[in-house]
């Protein structure tokens, strides 16, 4: 599966559909681990440290690698190796209760599964890393070996501040199921390093002094009290949150929601559908990718105990209960990123990217440059790229007055004037509206100095000469 995941990936990025955020964003990061140096990215602002973002340090291990392969394709392809290898512990845990057969459908569900394939088709993100350690931890769960799955769950602290909360519903498991003092350890120690990172360690390293992702949770029944009250609610409203929830377990036929494993998942779906930002909401991007594993050892758990019940039928309930996550699987692959390897488009280079490349050729190495979001990719190994047109200001996009434009510091501007194919955005320019790109565009040449040195399909390249 990671080679599909990888043509994927690898093709999005050669039809520059890959963006600065994230991929860009990620490829800064890793970039200056590498060199030894902060994560310092400044496409999220200038100076701005990407540990004051989201807390995810582990993402440095990707350094050495990347050192030696630097390019953003380094990362696509870490990240598909990443949601591959979680299959392993869980087909394994399979073969051992299912039996050979059984565990092929399961290792086919979840590597074709939504959650995963959207993680792979977008970008690179720092969640690829979780994916694995969680599945390892389920498998330990499901055998009893207790110690095991909380060592594999530990390192979720440092992947990403909110994951502190599913090792906490590790423990709370390990605490329910298995040695009580241990689970209790475990669930503190995820509560108390979510609320450090969040409270403390996000603060320190964000240039604007708090939780850059702290309004997504804002209080929005105008107090704690209603807002608890409301939540349950709110967490199926509008219809797509309730659609999600659905989708997520669908890929097990609904038959991990009999797992008590699938509580390991709640707090991800419970951040998500409390958040404020619809991007949270749907099956897009890369936020159910920590949630599959979740789902297939929750279906490995039921069936494993159904089959172990002794019943004359269970053999029979286990079979048609493997055909019917067979079949949902097939039926839900067109409807999702792998389904792009049969597209015709995906295999096509258009004029427009051939242009691109042509542009993006006359950009010197180390040269600094401000590029649309579809062109950052394609530079990030090689120059300083920041994101035009602007930048975020104090590591916030949009927030400057926009009657006085900031001043372009880049030596170069490459910019894109057509709308991308966009998946899985809505088609249109990001982040600002054309008419604002264009008017940047035009006073970088009219005030400041820019001279356009090339321009074709809709595609200018400036460089400043005073």
């Amino acid at each position: 599966m990671s080679l599909l995941y990888a043509t994927v990936a690898v093709r999005r990025h050669q039809l520059l559909r890959t963006t600065g955020y994230d991929l860009g964003i990620f490829e800064q990061a890793v970039r200056a681990y590498a060199q030894l140096q902060a994560p310092v990215v400044p496409l999220r602002g200038d100076g701005f440290n990407l540990l004051g973002d989201h807390f995810h340090p582990l993402v440095a291990v990707l350094a050495p690698l990347y050192g030696l392969w630097p390019s953003p394709l380094c990362l696509l392809l870490a990240q598909s190796v990443l949601l591959a290898v979680a299959v392993v512990p869980l087909a394994r845990w399979a073969v051992r209760t299912l039996g050979r057969r059984a565990a092929h459908i399961v290792a086919f569900g979840y590597g074709a599964s939504w959650g995963i394939a959207s993680a792979a088709a977008f970008d690179f993100h720092e969640v690829a890393l979780a994916v694995p350690f969680l599945a390892f931890a389920l498998e330990a769960l499901g055998r009893r070996r207790w110690g095991r799955a909380v060592a594999w769950a530990a390192p979720l602290l440092l992947i990403k501040e909110d994951l502190g909360l599913t090792l906490a519903a590790v423990g709370a498991y390990v605490a329910w199921r298995g040695p009580r003092k241990l689970g209790i350890a475990t669930a503190a120690a995820g509560l108390v390093g979510s609320a450090i990172e969040i409270k403390l360690l996000l603060p320190a390293f964000n240039p604007g002094g708090g939780y850059a992702h702290g309004g997504n949770l804002t209080d929005g029944h105008g107090s704690l009290l209603a807002t608890m009250a409301f939540a349950p609610l709110d967490a199926l409203r509008p219809d797509v949150k309730a659609m999600t929830l659905v989708l997520v377990f669908a890929p097990s036929a609904l038959l991990a929601l009999r797992s008590p494993l699938s509580l390991i998942a709640a707090p991800t779906l419970a951040w998500r559908m409390l958040s404020e930002n619809a991007f949270h909401w749907g099956t897009a991007f890369h936020y159910s990718a920590v949630l599959m594993p979740v789902v297939f050892a929750g279906l490995i758990d039921v069936l494993g105990r159904c089959r172990q019940s002794g019943d004359p039928l269970a053999a029979r309930h286990v079979r048609a209960s493997l055909a019917t996550v067979l079949a949902v699987t097939v039926v839900m692959l067109p409807s999702f990123p792998l389904a792009q390897l049969a597209q015709r488009a995906t295999w096509r280079t258009t004029p427009h990217v051939e242009a691109a490349r042509a542009l993006l050729q006359r950009i010197p190495d180390g040269a600094t440059v401000a590029a649309s979001n579809r062109l950052v990719p394609q530079l990030t190994s090689r120059c300083d790229v920041v994101l035009f047109p602007t930048w975020p200001v104090e590591g916030h996009l949009y927030e400057y007055d926009r009657k006085r434009l900031p001043r372009p510091t880049a030596e170069w501007i490459i910019h894109d004037g057509k709308a991308p194919e966009a998946w899985p955005y809505k088609t249109g320019h990001w982040p600002y509206p054309p008419e604002q790109q264009q008017a940047e565009l035009d006073a970088a040449q009219r005030a400041y100095g820019y001279e356009r040195v090339a321009a074709r399909d809709g595609i200018t390249l400036l460089r400043r000469t005073r």
